[in-house]
């Protein structure tokens, strides 16, 4: 019976963490798409409070989304914001974002 849970609980634990996003992937997803325009990572994600990030990253980043693609300026990623790409890296995203937030405590360290 030891084994049968055990087992249980190392697949739940497998499973749970293939699931979650990662902050590290997030911070990934920021240097390849967003670096170019917003600069660091600290700048960016810092300017806003951990709320608010959570709340525009809403329904896999629709606000965000939303912003950029009504941006003139945002033009160059207009691709990137309307393609399945972002809807999967979004959360990931969110994560970076609201651990880096200006209330969070901590500072990215972006290259």
């Amino acid at each position: 019976m030891y084994k049968f849970y055990a087992t249980v609980a190392i697949t739940l634990l497998a499973g749970s963490t293939l699931l979650n996003a990662a902050t590290y992937k997030g911070q990934k997803v920021y240097i390849e798409t967003c670096k170019a325009c917003h600069g660091g990572g600290q700048a960016l994600a810092g300017s806003k409070k951990q709320r608010v990030w959570g709340k525009m990253m809403d329904n896999k980043g629709e606000k965000l989304a939303e912003i950029h693609l009504s941006s003139k300026k945002a033009q160059p990623s207009w691709e990137y914001f309307s393609s399945r790409n972002y809807s999967k890296d979004a959360k990931h995203l969110e994560d970076f974002l609201v651990d880096y937030a200006s209330d969070s405590g901590n500072v990215p360290a972006c290259n």
